[in-house]
């Protein structure tokens, strides 16, 4: 089929695009390379792009962030982590988007909601058992679907991140992560010499995305950024959910 690369390097570059700030368009990837290679295997097909696309996004947002709030989070992901690989090995291809996308809807609801109970969210925002759920909705996302950027993204808008702060942050997040996700995806062979060819194929168009990506943040103001964040994860959490 003469339209299966050109959709599948479409998807790269959303990677790469994601990598630069715009972390809900990542959904997007995840759509289309769950259509091209199937769900599961998309997974383990994802995952070198996603960690080439973090080792280039971390050098460029190294100025901005710090680990901190890394290490506040990593706990509860390892957490998330665990369930969801135990889940994988098991559970059906659609009640697997179905939960992902409860868990994006479900962030994306506390987000909205800080517009009309400001006060009330932000001391929320501040509690403990925010980040813990946080945390674990992102590690679990992440294990079953590479789907966890709306998640850790909208928790961090949610702490009135600035914006090069948020994706520094995000940059190093994702990078500890989805290095620690290697041994798990190879272990249920999901990581495959195949494809890794297939890897090598796209890897371009996640540089191309990258870049892109890195140029047009900085042109895209703080509130618009943050209701980009909304509108993307709303629509990936209604595609998980309905389509």
């Amino acid at each position: 089929m003469w339209w299966f690369y050109p959709v599948a390097l479409f998807a790269a570059f959303c990677i790469g695009l994601s990598k630069s700030g715009f972390s809900g368009i990542s959904m997007v990837s995840v759509f289309l390379l769950a259509d091209l290679y199937g769900s599961k295997a998309s997974v383990g097909l994802a995952l070198p792009l996603l960690i080439a696309a973090d080792l280039m996004a971390y050098p460029a947002f190294i100025k901005h962030g710090s680990w901190k709030p890394v290490w506040r989070l990593l706990g509860p992901t390892l957490v998330g982590l665990g369930i969801g690989w135990w889940l994988l090995g098991w559970i059906p291809d659609q009640a697997a988007r179905r939960v992902i996308g409860g868990c994006v809807l479900f962030m994306v609801v506390l987000q909205v909601s800080r517009r009309w109970k400001s006060g009330f969210f932000d001391r929320c925002v501040e509690s403990w058992g925010f980040g813990m759920g946080a945390g674990i909705l992102g590690g679990f996302a992440t294990m079953l679907a590479n789907a966890a950027g709306p998640v850790i993204q909208l928790y961090l808008t949610a702490r009135k991140v600035p914006k090069m702060e948020l994706i520094g942050i995000g940059a190093r997040f994702f990078l500890l992560i989805n290095l620690l996700k290697v041994p798990l995806n190879a272990r249920l062979a999901l990581i495959t010499p195949d494809s890794l060819m297939e890897n090598a194929r796209l890897f371009p168009a996640v540089v191309v995305g990258i870049f892109s990506g890195k140029w047009l943040i900085r042109h895209v103001p703080q509130a618009a950024f943050e209701w980009m964040i909304v509108a993307f994860s709303l629509l990936a959490a209604l595609r998980l959910l309905f389509w």
